[in-house]
């Protein structure tokens, strides 16, 4: 075993983790104060429920059978049977990292990638229906994705590549929440009362820590301390800076003023798209694909105001588009010199049959999570309830779920 190998897994198993916190005050500045406390509880919470359903179930049906180019791992590993310091379950596919740091990296996305999904049903979902539905969730829609691409299933046996999450995370859960929100519906009062963001330090706080993270996520991703982390890490930092000035220029031709939550969603946009392309393409690249996602999901945010969906927190806009954009700009841009897995995408000679590849993964994810979350969201509101009634929407969910006030004097 290489001890910097090691080393550096387990700093990017860290950085993962914290994203999580990160994401809860990067939503959280964004809500009304009201439910400032209930959008970070759902944030901690997932930490809480996630860690303990990934090590029962979750680790073992995304990476048992682990290359079979199938569609579900199997519990082989359900309750980390078999998972030893001294086990080499994964060592071919890991380069020798102990198999239980292999499975806590991967945990801390299975933990993440649920909690995206508030940010789109802020303000309205009762806790005990969230809590069910990310429980069932990560069961039966992330962990078999996480399978099909992460874990040698059927889309990377097609020659479809996800360096770091375009489609596991960003995609499945854009999706999801698209999927819930077709459930629950809007707001009270959406369309009609202004919602502004309560606090914006929060959330300017949570970009800088999710941007602090990703270094985690994506050059961590690389499972080595090697050339190719470093090229992820620097895109890490590139493509979100690039992707922050591209949102900044359309806002400014749009509404005249750059904003501070624009600079923050732009830069989480660019972080997004460069997710399933950061060990496999150079920095010119990222620059480009981070402006281009600055702009794109920008642009994407008139997608809410055209079909009246209520994403609260633009997660569709900024994690589902910028996650199809970036899983299909591999496609154009992959570049074997960068790492010899993956070939030469469309505008590096490689042809055209990556990025048909790109395609279809991005179309499987898409479709799977949105018709298999609106079932789960569908019964889980036909019998618990996914919804807080009217007057616990008036009163706010912080005070009316968990009997808290984020400030004493509001």
């Amino acid at each position: 075993m290489d001890s910097g190998n090691i080393a550096w897994v387990l700093i990017s198993t860290a950085l993962v983790l914290f994203m999580t916190p990160g994401l809860a005050f990067f939503y959280g500045g964004m809500v009304r104060s009201k439910n400032f406390l209930a959008m970070l509880m759902q944030n901690y919470f997932a930490i809480g429920l996630l860690a303990v359903l990934w090590v029962l179930f979750g680790a073992s049906i995304a990476f048992g059978n682990l290359g079979d180019g199938g569609w579900f791992g199997g519990f082989d590993f359900a309750g980390f049977q078999d998972i030893t310091i001294n086990s080499k379950q994964f060592a071919a596919f890991t380069g020798g990292i102990p198999d239980p740091l292999f499975l806590a990296f991967q945990m801390t996305f299975a933990i993440i990638t649920p909690a995206l999904i508030t940010g789109a049903t802020a303000d309205r979902l009762k806790f005990a229906g969230y809590a069910t539905l990310i429980g069932i969730w990560l069961l039966v829609v992330y962990s078999p994705v996480a399978h099909w691409a992460f874990g040698g299933g059927w889309i990377a046996e097609m020659g479809a590549f996800d360096f770091a999450g375009g489609l596991v995370v960003h995609i499945n859960a854009g999706a999801a929440a698209l999927a819930v929100l077709l459930v629950i519906g809007a707001r009270k009062g959406h369309g009609k009362e202004h919602m502004p963001p309560h606090a914006l330090p929060w959330t300017l706080l949570g970009t800088g820590i999710l941007w602090f993270g990703w270094f985690g996520f994506n050059a961590g991703s690389a499972l080595a301390a090697n050339a190719i982390a470093a090229q992820a890490l620097l895109n890490t930092i590139v493509a979100p800076a690039a992707a922050m000035l591209g949102w900044l220029l359309v806002e400014k031709i749009k509404g005249k003023h750059v904003t501070t939550l624009g600079a923050a969603s732009g830069a989480v946009a660019g972080m997004v798209a460069i997710t399933p392309c950061a060990g496999f393409v150079g920095t010119g690249p990222s620059l480009i694909i981070g402006f281009a996602a600055g702009i794109i999901c920008y642009l994407a945010l008139f997608i809410k105001e055209a079909t009246k969906l209520d994403d609260a927190l633009d997660v569709i806009a900024v994690h589902l588009v910028g996650g199809i954009f970036g899983s299909i700009a591999l496609g154009l841009f992959a570049d074997s010199a960068v790492n010899e897995i993956i070939p030469d995408g469309l505008f590096l000679g490689g042809g055209t049959e990556l990025l048909v590849d790109q395609v279809v993964a991005v179309i499987a994810v898409f479709a799977f999570a949105l018709v298999v979350t609106y079932v789960i969201a569908k019964a889980i509101d036909m019998t618990i309830g996914l919804r807080v009634d009217e007057e616990t929407e008036d009163i706010g969910l912080d005070q009316a779920l968990h009997a808290e006030t984020a400030y004493n004097n509001l």
